[in-house]
């Protein structure tokens, strides 16, 4: 049966449709498959070729990590080689936290083998909550020989507990150079806040005090890499490369230890201070304070009963007193005042004043200025107002001259200022004026304070350090330098030595020089003028140039006689002593403290001469 016409175009016209549609729907999925590749071809391209240097970075930083190598610490030598501070190969004892099972108890079980603290344990998980499971934690320092071989037995029982050998720090001379060198310890949350952290990645111990703090920057060095291919948990595999570090540079020091070791060998146990000054070079020869401590204590972490022992002792061993102690420097000061009488023209070599014991001051005051000799020195002119320390002719000088004329001359010597040496916490004195009480006191300036200054009482207070320089410009006639500690430099694996110069910071120019003879003469009669109150150190075949000095501890009330052997030590005057040698051509310049010591020129002094006489024979006097 036929269809009919119409039918027949019915269907032409819908498969003319369907071919239609299915066109259209076959070329747009061509062109979305075009696009599609297209843009697949184009991120392709971004990422094998535009980007390939970037992502090839990341890919390499998911299997090499960077591992840090601290560098070697520098040395510390003396002046003539002798090693202050090196670094000794140790073993220390190191846990593997996630190969451990059960920590506390193989902690437990260490204990019964080494001996281990409740401070090292504390430290110990302190560190095991900031590091990662797989990196080694120390939790004992410094194990000796016996204890290596008891864990090396018995090493079997304890996966994931080694042993590792490193370098310590180590002071060979302890005590005698503790306050010059000072010590290293573990770096601190607040060290980290002073330093470059990059540079100390890797690196345990940083320097805390002394030269060791002073000079750190120079005795770290520059810290090293290794390339280190790791597993996804970040275990080592393999190093792939390897930047070494660069130990840190060698200090030669102005300081002689043999020097040192006369200096407190003199002191004898007494607490004080000592410094010796080439006044030629501003070289310190010897830096001593007593007592002392082992430096070597704090390195590894000192233990909270040692330290508080320290910090406690009534005797303060912590305590720099060569550049932090801060004492009034009694008769010390004198040629000082002495010279500015000369120079501001209150006075001339041959003035004379009558000192009868006491001394009325010309403006209204409620008490007499005693003399420490109770009958007085009768006509005292300069020299002999040096030599037997007369204070009544200080009183009246100082009356004349008036203390900001004082505290202006004193100035230039450096008195009341930091004298720049490199130590952490140096003290500045004080070098009272009108200005100074009035900004620090709220308090007028009233002339009986002039009297005592001049004889360096009151608020007049000066370190040891601060007097051992400006007796070395005085000896030099004006040269102010600052104190020098370093000798020289030396860098890493290098024979040769950059050598330091100590800065200019004054000089001084007078009107007279004469004036200079005048006082230095004066100066060498304490010591050898048959009334000399340091005439006790005179047998020696060079002729020195000193002043005693003795300074209160507390003052007297009107009438009250001062008697050492009815006080408590505590409460006895400090002895002191400044001295130069020889007198023509000075090579040395010495201060020294005896605190309640009593008599400078009995206690202080002979501690000076044996120094001095030490250091001339060495130079071959």
């Amino acid at each position: 049966m036929k269809r009919p016409n119409g039918a027949g175009r019915n269907a032409a016209i819908h498969d003319y449709r369907d071919t239609r549609i299915f066109t259209v729907r076959a070329i747009s999925g061509l062109v979305i498959v075009f696009l599609l590749t297209l843009i697949l071809v184009a991120r392709l391209v971004y990422l094998q070729v535009l980007s390939h240097e970037h992502f090839s970075t990341l890919s390499q930083k998911n299997r090499v990590t960077i591992y840090p190598i601290p560098p070697i610490r520098g040395l510390i030598y003396d002046r003539n080689g002798v090693v202050l501070a090196e670094n000794i190969p140790t073993f220390h004892l190191e846990l593997v936290p996630e190969r451990i099972h059960d920590m506390e108890a193989t902690i437990q079980q260490l204990q019964q083998l080494i001996a281990i603290d409740e401070e090292d344990v504390t430290r110990f998980h302190h560190e095991l909550q900031r590091k990662r499971p797989f990196d080694s934690i120390p939790l004992r320092f410094r194990l000796d020989d016996e204890e290596v071989a008891k864990f090396a037995v018995n090493r079997y029982r304890f996966p994931g507990v080694e042993i590792k050998a490193g370098l310590t720090r180590h002071y060979p001379l302890g005590p005698l150079m503790a306050h010059v060198v000072g010590y290293v310890g573990r770096v601190s949350e607040a060290d980290l806040k002073r330093i470059d952290a990059v540079n100390y990645r890797g690196t345990t111990h940083i320097g805390k005090t002394g030269i060791e703090r002073s000079y750190e920057s120079l005795l770290h060095g520059k810290v090293g890499y290794q390339q280190v291919e790791t597993d996804v948990l970040g275990r080592q595999l393999r190093i792939l490369d390897q930047t070494p570090p660069l130990s840190g540079q060698n200090l030669h020091l102005t300081i002689d230890a043999h020097l040192q070791q006369v200096a407190v060998d003199a002191l004898g146990g007494e607490n004080g201070a000592l410094v010796a000054i080439d006044p030629n070079n501003g070289e310190i020869l010897a830096l001593v304070s007593t007592p002392s401590f082992d430096p070597n204590l704090f390195v590894s972490g000192i233990s909270t009963t040692e330290y508080q022992a320290l910090r406690t002792s009534l005797e303060r061993p912590l305590f720099n007193r060569a550049i932090k102690g801060q004492y009034p420097p009694g008769s010390t000061i004198k040629p000082f005042i002495g010279l500015a009488g000369l120079e501001l023209g209150k006075i001339d070599e041959d003035s004379t004043i009558f000192c009868r014991g006491i001394y009325f001051p010309e403006f209204r005051s409620q008490r007499p200025y005693r003399d420490w000799k109770r009958h007085g020195h009768g006509y005292t002119d300069l020299e002999k107002s040096v030599v037997e320390s007369c204070d009544v002719y200080y009183y009246e000088l100082a009356y004349r001259l008036g203390i900001d004329r004082i505290s202006s001359f004193l100035a230039r010597f450096g008195f009341g200022a930091p004298t720049g040496i490199r130590l952490p916490g140096e003290a500045r004195g004080i070098l009272p004026s009108r200005e100074w009480k009035r900004r620090n006191r709220r308090q007028p300036w009233y002339p009986g304070e002039t009297l005592i200054t001049g004889i360096g009482q009151g608020y007049r207070l000066a370190t040891p350090l601060q007097l051992a320089v400006a007796t070395a410009t005085l000896a030099t006639e004006g040269l102010h330098l600052q104190p020098l500690l370093v000798r020289a430099l030396e860098p890493p694996d290098s024979n040769q030595q950059t050598a330091q110069q100590a800065k200019v910071i004054n000089r001084i120019s007078i009107i007279d020089p004469y004036n200079w003879s005048t006082v230095k003469h004066a100066m060498t009669q304490v010591v050898h003028g048959p009334h000399g109150t340091a005439r006790r150190i005179a047998q020696v075949e060079y002729r020195i140039a000193g002043k005693t000095g003795t300074s209160q501890v507390f003052g007297l009330k009107k009438d009250e006689k001062y008697d050492a052997e009815k006080l408590a030590k505590k409460l006895r005057d400090h002895a002191l002593f400044i001295a130069f040698a020889p007198e023509e051509k000075p090579r040395i310049a010495v201060a020294v403290i005896v605190e309640n010591g009593g008599s400078g020129g009995a206690v202080a002094a002979p501690v000076a001469g044996k120094v001095i006489d030490a250091f001339m024979r060495s130079e071959g006097e």
